[in-house]
């Protein structure tokens, strides 16, 4: 039993460390707190979930090596640009309209969970992560049988929604601070992220072609 706290413990810290920096679902929960309201931040984190889940499955079935590979890493990472710019081209289209009303947002966006699945998807990192260090962390965890990796994802998917609800709870008891104008600057700071994240992925992905190509 201690063991298995220390294996929560453990996958809770390195996912927090993970968590807190600047990434694409970072970006598009600071996005959609001030669109939504508190709510959104957990919702984001349930699609990401949803992902993470499905994507220790197919760690547990084998697929490790294969999602470690540089040609998956180009393609990953191509596709991830192609929805960034995507997302943020959607932003930035939206601006010149926007009025900051949680109220009435709420019903004309996509869905939050969506959201999180998107942009996890469109992180190659996040895919080389869980195949790397995520991968020998659940090896190690199934010494303790399906408990042990109960326990490890349990812990690493605590400290998203732990991390991730705080940024959303800070936004959304901000929002009597925020005005229409403060409000558009927020999304066009987002967008502007996304979009160098695009940027970055797609010429990180065509150096991993590249160097596919050679080898």
């Amino acid at each position: 039993m201690v063991l298995l706290f220390g294996i929560f413990g453990t996958s809770f810290v390195i996912a927090l460390s993970g968590a807190l920096m600047p990434g694409p679902v970072l970006t598009v929960t600071i996005s959609e707190s001030s669109r939504r309201g508190f709510w959104a931040g957990p919702l984001i984190i349930v699609g990401h979930g949803i992902l993470e889940l499905a994507l220790v499955i197919l760690l547990l079935l084998g697929l490790g090596p294969y999602l470690s590979q540089d040609i998956v890493f180009g393609v990953v990472g191509l596709l991830g640009a192609l929805i960034l710019m995507w997302m943020a081209l959607s932003m930035f289209r939206s601006i010149p309209s926007l009025k900051f009303n949680l109220a009435s947002d709420a019903d004309t966006r996509g869905n939050p969970v969506w959201a999180g699945i998107l942009m996890s998807l469109a992180n190659p990192y996040w895919i080389i992560w869980w195949a790397t260090i995520g991968l020998g962390y659940i090896v190690y965890a199934m010494k303790f049988g399906a408990v042990g990796v109960i326990a490890f994802f349990a812990g690493h998917i605590s400290a998203d929604f732990a991390w991730y609800s705080a940024v959303s709870l800070a936004i959304s008891k901000g929002r009597s601070f925020i005005s229409d104008r403060l409000y558009k600057g927020i999304i066009a700071v987002c967008a502007s992220a996304l979009v160098v994240f695009g940027g970055w992925f797609g010429f990180m992905s065509i150096q991993k072609f590249v160097s596919a190509l050679v080898v």
